[in-house]
């Protein structure tokens, strides 16, 4: 059975040893860190020798993205047991994740999980149209990316006023985060001049953040986009491939998530697995690129096969449940707090 575990005291599968507070917690997470250090390595490579840019920048592509998943994950059940460790690595995922890993915390864990794309939810996959199309699905990052921002500075705002250890590491995090950035064009101009290292740095660091943040916005549609958020099962969609789901530490695995965001990613399939009969077929995708070809390429063509929403729509709640919104009126955020505690809180 699945031990859950408030935030920042996950259980750990090695109780019986002694604690070591340098090292992770679950075994699983020693390829996190081997991942989170041949970030850099693949980077330092690329700007000491550009001729590697055409075959190290999909790598940096793909490290971006999956700093996202570490970034997810560590937010919700925390890598090590210290919380300087926890701090640190947060601090080094956001460098090349794109962006300061704290937000995951007011726009995720404490406003996604409570809300699943229903009113109430910074990242509703519904704010201006239900329809899934491949535009909808490339420019949501911009639409989530605004009504995201509120409920972050409010979480800031609250940190500097009653939870001062949070706010500084919030303010390390941007310091750091923008400080590598910009240090790293910097660097990039002088060894190889201004636009070479312009391109350089766009290629190997600049772009790859960018997709970081764009991956992850985007993941959370794909997994929410036409589900029922009413259903104790069918509120997410999963893909369920074994290669896809080690390049993304098991976040294909959705429903599972949301049922206990504490759980550590390594006990994902073994949890999916006594609830996947219960979820409907069509929420269960084996394979992520028939799922992009599916979902976007072919009705790109042939309209008429766009996905349809499974399940009670999230703007038309059951009978019993608050009435939904008027008509007229735009779906509201929900407040979030910096002082919350449980699974679903911040670290500090």
């Amino acid at each position: 059975m699945t031990e859950k575990c408030p935030y920042g005291a996950c259980p750990s599968p090695q109780s019986q040893l002694p604690q070591r507070r340098m090292l992770p917690r679950y075994s699983a997470d020693y390829r996190t860190l081997l991942w989170a250090l041949m970030m850099p390595v693949v980077l330092v490579a690329q700007f000491a020798n550009p001729n590697l840019v055409p075959y190290l920048s999909p790598v940096s592509f793909y490290f971006a993205m999956a700093a996202g998943t570490m970034a997810h994950n560590h937010n919700h059940c925390p890598v090590f047991t210290s919380k300087r460790m926890n701090a640190f690595y947060a601090m080094w995922i956001s460098i090349f994740y794109g962006y300061p890993a704290f937000a995951w915390v007011p726009t995720h864990n404490l406003n996604h999980h409570k809300h699943v794309n229903r009113e109430g939810d910074a990242t509703i996959t519904w704010r201006h149209t239900n329809r899934n199309t491949w535009y909808v699905a490339i420019t949501y990052f911009f639409v989530s990316a605004y009504y995201q921002a509120g409920p972050i500075k409010e979480y800031i705002a609250k940190a500097k006023k009653s939870n001062p250890r949070l706010y500084r590491q919030i303010i390390t995090q941007y310091t750091v985060w923008i400080s590598v950035l910009v240090g790293t064009l910097v660097v990039a101009i002088g060894l190889h001049g201004t636009w070479p290292g312009i391109k350089l740095w766009l290629f190997s660091f600049g772009l790859p953040s960018l997709f970081g943040t764009w991956s992850m916005m985007w993941f959370n549609y794909m997994q929410h986009v036409h589900c029922d958020p009413w259903s104790k099962y069918n509120h997410s969609r999963n893909i369920t491939g074994r290669i896809f789901n080690f390049l993304v530490f098991n976040n294909g695995l959705h429903t599972v998530h949301h049922a206990n965001a504490s759980a550590h990613w390594s006990t994902a399939y073994e949890e999916h697995a006594k609830i996947a009969d219960k979820i409907h077929p069509d929420l269960n995708q084996r394979s992520f690129w028939w799922w992009i070809i599916r979902g976007y390429v072919i009705p790109a063509f042939i309209p008429s096969l766009e996905t349809k929403q499974i399940g009670r729509a999230p703007f038309d709640p059951p009978e019993g449940v608050r009435a939904g919104r008027p008509a007229n009126r735009r779906p509201q955020t929900d407040s979030v707090e910096a002082l919350e505690a449980g699974h679903n809180a911040q670290m500090a």
